[in-house]
């Protein structure tokens, strides 16, 4: 007997899908697939400011390695895709805090060294009016200068590692005060050696940011008489640009708070917390060190009298849970970075910038916007 015979009715051809199911699916997939490549791979970041200048540029366009430090996991996982905070063009998050997942990092190729050009999330929006989770604060880029168990110091804007010189971007600017004989500068020059930041001090004096070889320069112009760096005084603090841990004095209200004379040239010596470190807890290292255990490490910190409190237990010492870093931009005096708000903790990390694969000049006409010498361009 053919018992197959109820087959043929029992299965039903199957559905062709609808044009529009087909294109969803399609969008479903692409949106997971650009989700993971962002989060596990690599991710597109431009240049917002010139913190940076003249190593990178306003308008850059850069791609950033999540694998060289491992990937970051999300830690607020309920969110818009493509979207980092704010919903554009609103101030509705973009995000939903109600579930925070802890840190957890993947193996990566290799450690965070000197020297390189990181991407990380900006610390200080842990803070008012802010208080974002750690994935979802402001992207900013800059240069690494300190790593774990290191002692910094800046001294006359030169930074020592350990007590020895590090080497400085050679594309890096600071401030120069230029002397003239009274004469204009040619734009045309100010264009060619990247003068920017220009303020008139009086009618022969200027300052502006610029690379030492560009001041090198501009000092073989007859009108020329003199380029000087403009360095901040050792041992006198700046009261209208004052620097951590001052700018951000969270206990000024520790007994003997120490009068730092640090400013952003002279800074140090401080140590950079690492993993398993234990620090002495005391008037001059709680104020350096009391944000990272507080706001960074989750702990209930308080202050009694000359006592400080962890979790509600007397402490005089402290063993750091995280690796921290000293980042810093290349354009020294127009960068808000760790002279300002302190150590950035490891679980900030975005990522390592590669390369700039386009770069636009916003100011320039449309013929010439394009910079044509950097697309394609290894970051260093």
């Amino acid at each position: 007997m053919n018992w197959k015979f109820w087959k043929k009715d029992t299965i039903k051809p199957k559905k062709k899908k609808g044009a529009l199911r087909e294109w969803g699916d399609a969008i479903i997939f692409a949106v997971i697939a650009a989700t993971l490549i962002r989060t596990l791979f690599i991710e597109a970041y431009v240049i917002p400011s010139g913190s940076m200048e003249s190593s990178l540029l306003i308008g850059d366009y850069l791609f950033v390695s999540k694998v060289n430090y491992g990937a970051r996991m999300p830690i607020t996982p309920v969110a818009i895709p493509f979207m980092h905070h704010t919903i554009p063009y609103t101030n509705s998050k973009a995000y939903w805090d109600g579930i925070q997942l802890p840190y957890y990092r993947l193996p990566g190729f290799s450690d965070i060294k000197k020297g390189d050009i990181v991407v990380f999330n900006q610390p200080m929006e842990a803070d008012s009016p802010y208080f974002r989770p750690v994935d979802k604060r402001e992207n900013i880029i800059k240069r690494c200068q300190g790593t774990p168990g290191d002692t910094l110091s800046l001294v006359n804007a030169q930074v020592y590692i350990n007590g020895k010189p590090e080497i400085t971007a050679p594309r890096g600017e600071m401030a120069y005060v230029v002397k003239t004989d009274g004469s204009q500068i040619n734009p045309q020059l100010i264009n060619e050696l990247h003068l920017t930041d220009i303020g008139i001090i009086d009618s022969t004096t200027f300052k502006t940011n610029t690379t030492v070889e560009s001041a090198k320069a501009l000092r073989a112009y007859s009108n020329i008489k003199s380029v000087t760096a403009d360095i901040a005084t050792k041992g006198i603090a700046d009261d209208l640009n004052p620097v951590y841990p001052g700018k951000y004095p969270r206990y000024k209200n520790t007994p003997n708070f120490p009068h730092y004379t640090w400013n952003i040239d002279n800074f140090g010596p401080i140590i950079i917390p690492k993993k398993g470190w234990t620090v002495k807890l005391d008037s001059l290292t709680f104020p350096v060190y009391g944000r990272a255990i507080e706001i960074y490490e989750h702990n209930k910190v308080k202050v009694v009298g000359h006592d400080i409190y962890i979790n509600d237990k007397k402490a005089d010492t402290y063993t750091f849970k995280l690796n921290y870093y000293w980042m810093m931009g290349d354009n020294r005096h127009n960068s808000e970075d760790s002279r300002y708000w302190g150590f950035l903790p490891e679980d900030h990390v975005v990522g390592k910038a590669l390369f700039t694969w386009m770069s636009v000049d916003s100011t320039a006409s449309f013929v010439n916007r394009i910079r044509w010498n950097r697309l394609f361009r290894g970051i260093h």
